[in-house]
This record gives C-alpha cells, structure tokens and sequence, in this order.
C-alpha cells in the first residue's frame, strides 16, 4: 500500500503544480458551459478522500470535521470566490489529509468498511484498500478536468 500512498501524494503534488501556475481569478473562473472552477475541483479531491477513509469505516460518525466538507462535497458547485487562503490551506490539507490517513492505515484504525458503491465509477467499495485504489482515479478525473478548464480560462 506504501506505493498507493506515494501515487496519490505524488499526483497531489502535480495538482498543486497546476494550481500554483495560475492566478486567483483563473480558479475561481467557471467558463461558459461549465458549472465548477479549477478549485472546487481541487477543493472537492480533498474532502472526498477523507470523507470515504473516515467516514465509510466508521471513524467518523458524519463529515462535520471534515473541513470545507459543506462547500466541495459531491453534488456541490462553487457559491463564493475562494481566497489566496482557502487556496494555500486546501494544498496543506490535500498532502496532510494523506499522510494522516497513511498513518491511521498502519495503526489498523479502518478495519471495517460500510459498503459504498461510488457515484463516478459505480464500484462498490468493501475495504479500506479498495477507498485508496479508487482514490486514485477519482483524484486524477478531476485532475483532468483542472487541466481542460486551464486552457479556457
């Protein structure tokens, strides 16, 4: 699993490259035709990963502490224009996150998984290592689309 951890830190990482290329207009701009932005695409890895690892094992009884939960969870699209801050504090939290939920791994912390059948690629999900596993794709779809929104805006 280290290998699982290092890909999703590692395309982390090329997420925030991206990020840290443009300006705070360029994320926040949601063009004709869109209905998100560059950083609720970012925003929205961020809190997923943690709510599936925490929440899915029973950890976390909901998503309360999950911070930014409420405003890049699915089914959510941007309502305000993020700040510099947000911005500098969602790139902390996306490696954090990661290394956090690394170690809980090694601790044996997600023992058990509630059954979740995801909404982008309708895999049903019975183990902690299966959450990772899909973390990846999940991480990299919204990559993608960060990287199609970048040529137009």
């Amino acid at each position: 699993m280290n290998e699982v951890f290092e890909f999703i830190i590692n395309s982390r990482k090329a997420f925030i490259k991206l990020i840290d290329g443009l300006s705070i207009e360029q994320l926040n701009k949601i063009p004709d035709g869109f209905n998100n932005n560059i950083i609720w695409n970012f925003g929205h890895i961020v809190v997923s990963t943690q709510t599936l690892c925490y929440v899915r094992t029973g950890v976390l009884a909901d998503t309360s502490s999950v911070k930014y939960n409420e405003f890049y969870r699915k089914d959510t699209k941007p309502t305000y224009t993020v700040t510099e801050e947000e911005v500098a504090e969602l790139k902390a939290i996306a490696i954090e996150s990661v290394e956090k939920i690394k170690e809980d791994y090694a601790k044996g912390l997600f023992a058990n998984t509630i059954p979740y059948s995801t909404a982008t690629f309708g895999a049903q999900l019975h183990s902690i290592e299966e959450i990772l596993i899909t973390t990846i794709g999940h991480d990299n779809l919204h990559f993608g689309y960060a990287l199609a929104l970048k040529k137009l805006v």
